[in-house]
Formats: C-alpha cells, sequence, structure tokens
C-alpha cells in the first residue's frame, strides 16, 4: 500500500465556508442549481492549522517581496515560504520558490497531501439560503452620529435635524447586504502519498531544497535513502512517530472556521472512511436519487464494503440510516490511521 484515501462527511448548519464574496458556490447542470463549498485550498489549510496546534509548532515563515518602480511605487514581488521541511506545514504542505529574473534555481515540492474541495454529497443534499442583516445600535442613547457636507464639513444638531424633516431615516442602525448561508450534507476526499509523506528529494536536476538545508537535515539524523523518485532524505523515525499522530489528528478532526462570529457551525463528523482504493471508498458515502421523487436524494453510508473500514459517529443516525454508530468512531479512526501510517517502510522503500 503506497497511498491512503480518507473519505469525511460532515453536516453544516446555517453557515459560511468563506465570506471574501459572501459564501462560494458552483452550479450543477443536471440538478439546475447552485450549490456551496469550500476550496481545497481552505480545506487544506484548516487542516494544517490543526495539525500545528496539535504538534505545538509555529507555522513556518513566509516571506513577502516588494518592489520599487521608476515611479518611486511599490509593486508586489514574490512570495516564497522556508522550503525547510523541519516545518511540519512545510513538509506535508510543500513548497515552491521561484526567484525574480531566474538566477537562481526554482525549489518545488509537490505536496503529499492530494485534498478535495468540500462540496456537497449530492446537490439536492445541500444548498443556500439568503439572511438579512443589521447593524443596529438605535437603543443606545450615546451614539454619536456625525453628518457632513460635500466640503466634509460637519452639520450640527440642529442642521441634521433639519435635513431630515420629511424623510424616515434612522441614523443608528445600518442594513447590511442579504448573504448567503449554506446548510446540509459535505463531503471531502483526501489522498497521502506514503512515498512521499516523510520522504525529500534530493536530485539536483528538479532541486526540492538548497544544499544548506540538505547539509543541515543529515546533522540532523535526516536518512540518506532512495524511493521510485529517485534518491532522498527521510526522517528521523522520533520525529515521524510525533507527526504522525498529529497528523492524523488533524486528518480526523479538521474543520473549516468562519470569520463570521454569528454564522458558527461545528460542521460535525458524520463518518470516516479510510482505505487504499479510491473507487471503493468513493462508493463508502455517498448518495442515491429515490425511486419515487428524482428531485429527493437519500445519503448513504455503506458499513460492509471488505477493504473499506468506515467509523460512524452517533449524530449520523438523525440524518442517515445506519447500524454501526459509536460514540468513540473518531478515536478509532484516528488509532486505524496511525497504524496504517506507522506501518509504511519509509526508510527502505526499494
Amino acid at each position: 500500500m503506497t497511498t491512503i484515501y480518507i473519505r469525511t462527511l460532515k453536516r453544516a448548519e446555517h453557515t459560511v465556508f468563506c465570506v471574501a464574496e459572501g459564501q462560494k458556490t458552483y452550479y450543477d447542470v443536471q440538478f439546475n442549481k447552485y450549490v456551496p463549498f469550500s476550496s481545497g485550498q481552505q480545506v487544506k489549510r484548516s487542516l494544517i492549522d490543526t495539525l500545528c496546534s496539535e504538534i505545538k509548532q509555529i507555522p513556518s515563515p513566509t516571506t513577502f517581496l516588494f518592489d520599487i518602480n521608476k515611479k518611486n511605487e511599490m509593486e508586489e514581488g514574490e512570495v516564497y515560504g522556508t522550503c525547510d521541511p523541519t516545518y511540519a506545514d512545510q513538509l506535508f504542505g510543500g513548497w515552491m520558490k521561484a526567484g525574480k529574473g531566474g538566477k537562481d534555481r526554482t525549489l518545488k515540492r509537490r505536496s503529499p497531501l492530494s485534498i478535495s474541495a468540500m462540496r456537497a454529497l449530492h446537490p439536492l443534499l445541500a444548498g443556500t439560503a439568503k439572511e438579512n442583516a443589521s447593524f443596529d445600535r438605535s437603543e443606545r442613547p450615546n451614539n454619536r452620529v456625525v453628518v457632513r457636507d460635500l466640503n466634509n464639513n460637519e452639520l450640527s444638531d440642529d442642521d441634521i435635524v433639519a435635513y431630515l424633516e420629511g424623510k424616515d431615516r434612522s441614523l443608528s442602525r445600518k442594513w447590511i447586504k442579504p448573504a448567503n448561508r449554506a446548510t446540509g450534507l459535505f463531503v471531502s476526499d483526501i489522498a497521502i502519498d506514503l512515498r512521499r509523506l516523510f520522504s525529500v528529494s534530493v536530485n539536483s536536476f528538479e532541486p526540492e531544497m538548497s544544499d544548506s538545508t540538505i547539509e543541515k537535515l543529515r546533522s540532523e539524523g535526516w536518512i540518506d535513502s532512495e524511493n521510485v523518485f529517485g534518491k532522498c532524505l527521510v526522517a528521523p523515525k522520533p520525529l515521524r512517530e510525533e507527526w504522525i499522530k498529529g497528523l492524523a489528528k488533524a486528518l480526523i478532526d479538521w474543520k473549516i472556521t468562519s470569520n463570521q462570529a454569528r454564522t458558527f457551525s461545528l460542521m460535525d463528523t458524520l463518518a470516516i472512511s479510510i482505505s487504499d482504493n479510491a473507487n471503493l471508498i468513493a462508493g463508502s458515502i455517498r448518495a442515491k436519487l429515490s425511486e419515487e421523487d428524482s428531485d429527493k436524494a437519500n445519503p448513504i453510508i455503506d458499513e460492509s464494503l471488505k477493504g473499506v473500514n468506515t467509523f460512524i459517529t452517533l449524530q449520523a443516525g438523525g440524518f442517515i440510516q445506519t447500524k454501526g454508530e459509536t460514540y468513540d468512531a473518531l478515536e478509532k479512526a484516528e488509532a486505524h490511521l496511525i497504524q496504517l501510517l506507522s506501518d509504511f517502510d519509509y526508510e527502505n522503500q526499494l
């Protein structure tokens, strides 16, 4: 086994996955509706944040470059990470450093974690609803109201009262543009490439690290080895054991957090499937159109697929017909994942 696949089923209630431009959606042409989703990048960041918190490591610093042009204006330059796998977010998240002008070699490491968007289990099992909102402080007697004229001069209280004559307008209440809220059952898939999980290539033709970083890793006990991608350095066993626990915890417990306090949702996990077979895991948590009503879909958790370990939480029974839900389902999933990650022979792949 060289790849582990994980499918996670979550439930979201009246929440927002991204508020930069309201709730993100895509259009499903078959079922003729807009469906909410959270991007794979957002899922990845949520997972990495959970990982760093679990292993108590501050994420790696990011370098932001800016250039002053001939007009003495600041322009956006490159952005790159440390390209140092002693940071867990770099080792598992990957990196790319491409210098300006093409004078320095580009350093690039593809993440061993392939992460899908968190999207609806089925287009008919998730949707959005608009919510009106307001910023209302009209009950407070100590508000300060400032009204400015065309010359940016403040009007006096008497001038404001005169201006409002014949107008029905509150000065202590603002209406906020209606925004979408997401609700439903959502699924996300993650593939873990065990061959590259703790291995970093030392190929000088397609470099992942600088020579100085390679020497630093060797001095810290990283092991020279080789896999199907060529010569590499493998993280020492004590570090692997520590980070496997943190990674397993993050893979099980990650959640999307909105930056709006009023739209918080637990986004609780209903079920997790783990397998080395991508085709089977896709069928372990799925949906099926109703035979009686083509506008209705029924969620299904298949508990009997050979080659797939499925773990079902107690709350899943409120939304899906299941028999195998347990109070410690996520703990069992985490333990199973730790075992799978620990069993792989990272140092002797060939």
